[in-house]
């Protein structure tokens, strides 16, 4: 058998041991972790991952986009005939040179579907609306070609369908003159009505002066020469025809 004195020798050197492995484990942790996490230097920049596009709050609770730094994707091709809304004007052609007209705009028949009490708009867009977009614009002038000022311009229509709203004032609606005489309104182009072509329903009134009732005719459509009211001194003169935006101008000489 091991002497006494020899087997305490052994448990103090095997203690020992022990006790170094137990330090070197422990004074190995603070390394590890900073191998996973290594601390920044005092003074030393930080990049900062932060998203290509991001909104940032404004007073009132609105959001300013600050985008990427690059110009917006647009969009190709026409907008869908059903998404049609409300929207700014876009830039318009310049108006035709004002010639003193021939004779005054041809009076043509009303119809049976106006309704007076038609709203003050420039556009009888609304959301959700089908149809190819018009934007029309001219001048109310006198018979020597003066200008109109403040004429009121009456429009109303079918819808795309080619049906009138006659419990509402969807596509009715009038714009005054300005100084120039000059009106713009932004609409739809009609749909054909049974029997009918093409048509926009109009009443031109000068301050003060008699009211002209007439229609506009759209260039070009197959029904005008079956139309038993048509008359081509009635046709828009388109000015730009861009996929679902079309710009016409027409000129009325009213009795002022």
């Amino acid at each position: 058998m091991t002497p006494f004195f020899i087997r305490q020798s052994l448990v103090r050197t095997a203690l020992s041991g022990i006790s170094i492995l137990l330090i070197a484990g422990c004074g190995a942790l603070p390394n590890a972790q900073a191998q996973e996490a290594p601390q920044n230097e005092v003074g030393s920049e930080v990049a900062i991952d932060t998203p290509a596009h991001a909104d940032v709050m404004v007073p009132g609770g609105a959001t300013l986009d600050l985008g990427s730094g690059e110009a917006p994707a647009q969009e190709a091709g026409p907008v869908a005939p059903a998404a049609l809304a409300q929207a700014s004007l876009p830039a318009l052609p310049a108006l035709p040179l004002v010639a003193v007209p021939s004779v005054l705009t041809v009076p043509q028949t009303e119809g049976p579907y106006f309704k007076a009490g038609s709203p003050q708009r420039t556009s009888l867009l609304e959301p959700g609306m089908e149809g190819t977009r018009l934007i029309l614009q001219g001048r109310v002038l006198t018979a020597t070609g003066a200008p109109v000022a403040n004429a009121k311009v009456d429009f109303w229509q079918t819808d795309n369908a080619g049906a009138y709203d006659n419990s509402g004032y969807r596509l009715r609606g009038y714009v005054l003159t300005d100084a120039k005489g000059v009106y713009v309104m932004e609409t739809i182009l009609p749909g054909l009505y049974p029997g009918r072509t093409r048509h926009i329903h109009v009443k031109v009134q000068a301050p003060g002066g008699p009211v002209l009732t007439s229609q506009l005719y759209v260039p070009e459509e197959a029904g005008n020469s079956r139309d038993g009211i048509y008359n081509p001194a009635l046709l828009m003169r388109v000015q730009e025809r861009i996929a679902q935006r079309v710009v016409a101008t027409f000129d009325f000489a009213v009795r002022a």
